[in-house]
């Protein structure tokens, strides 16, 4: 018997309610295969802080580096409450980036996918969603502005200002592509490189790194766009795209877009893989405003899941059934209230019932 060993970050605000609908989940992926997972329960972001002074403490870090996956929830705080921490202590700089740049996790993928007959959860008109949506965006995560040299202060002339560096290299950029390619190669064949070279000097050497490395993927077919192009062209046509490559502020924000096209973040669970370990997480935030009200849908939780089943314990057909499972729920007419309005003609149900319903149907499959 395979015994695997999960960190469970269930984070802040929502994220309890989620982690505890996605762990039923693999409580049942356990009792019909040759598997366990030892789960591993840690304090990671707002919440960690209040109780260690540490965002991302050493007690959690030392459980993260003893297991073999992390599934991790959302963090932070409302903007008033997020003032109580240490700007460099708040949980996305005191946490998640530190998290990333441990465990080198280089390689976002955000799924944007919307099954033709879920289109109603889409804001965009049914001629535009068409057949569906399904978009995987790959994102680099460890470099960027986000990760370069940042620095605030006041000038001679007393004028405050801030200064933060975009920086990639070769190596980085060739890494991400290579991702992107291979998993081109086993979709549509069809890769969209979001760049901004007519502004950007950043731009200009990741399209050389690309433009390198396509030879090695001949079957794959290489359109270029411009951000601000691929920004409009999502919510225009979705349908022309099938794997997406970005750096990391440009996934960042077109992520964010994929799920509002999908009619909300809550659609939209991530991957985030380094050559030794990777985390699954939601791509929404922690939703203070609803936290403890048993109304936040699961679904970017439980399909954080079944990514994690397939990418770091080699079960593509159980990852399969959790997707389907969970869309069949959605199929029979049920959804929560952060994802439908009353009066939309759907079943409201808890994030606990809608947990539930997805066991059901994944015992059923």
């Amino acid at each position: 018997m395979k015994n695997y060993k999960i960190a469970v970050l269930a984070g802040d605000g929502i994220g309890p309610e989620i982690t505890a609908e996605a762990i039923k989940v693999l409580k049942v992926i356990e009792e019909r295969n040759d598997v366990t997972f030892e789960l591993l329960p840690a304090a990671f972001g707002a919440c960690a802080y209040f109780e260690f002074g540490d965002a991302f403490p050493e007690s959690t870090i030392a459980i993260c580096d003893s297991a073999d996956a992390i599934l991790k929830g959302p963090i932070g705080l409302n903007h008033e409450d997020s003032k109580k921490i240490p700007i460099d202590k708040q949980p996305e700089r005191g946490a998640l980036l530190p998290m990333r740049r441990r465990y080198n996790t280089y390689a976002n993928f955000r799924p944007v996918s919307l099954p033709k007959a879920l289109a109603h959860f889409s804001p965009l008109k049914p001629e535009i969603i068409g057949e569906g949506i399904d978009i995987m965006m790959v994102r680099e995560l460890v470099g960027g502005l986000y990760f370069g040299n940042k620095e605030m202060g006041v000038n001679e002339q007393g004028i405050r200002y801030v200064k933060e560096t975009l920086e990639y290299d070769e190596t980085q950029i060739s890494r991400i592509m290579h991702q992107a390619f291979k998993l081109a190669s086993k979709r549509r064949k069809l890769l969209t490189n979001i760049h901004k070279s007519n502004v950007l000097k950043s731009s200009v050497l990741w399209n050389e790194i690309l433009e390198e490395i396509a030879p090695q993927y001949p079957d794959v077919k290489v359109v270029h766009q411009l951000v601000d192009s691929a920004a409009t062209n999502l919510c225009l046509n979705p349908g022309q795209f099938d794997v997406m490559v970005m750096e990391n502020m440009f996934g960042d924000i077109l992520s964010d877009q994929g799920g509002g096209i999908l009619g909300s973040l809550g659609l939209m669970p991530s991957a985030c893989i380094g050559p030794d370990k990777a985390y699954y997480e939601p791509s929404h935030g922690s939703a203070p405003d609803i936290a403890g009200k048993n109304i936040a849908n699961p679904y970017s939780m439980i399909g954080s899941v079944a990514m994690m089943l397939e990418n770091s314990f080699d079960m593509a057909d159980e990852a399969k059934n959790v997707w389907n499972a969970m869309q069949a729920v959605f199929a029979d007419g049920y959804s929560t209230a952060d994802l439908s309005k009353a009066g939309s003609g759907v079943k409201m149900i808890s994030t606990v019932e809608f947990g539930d319903k997805v066991v059901e149907k994944l015992r059923l499959g």
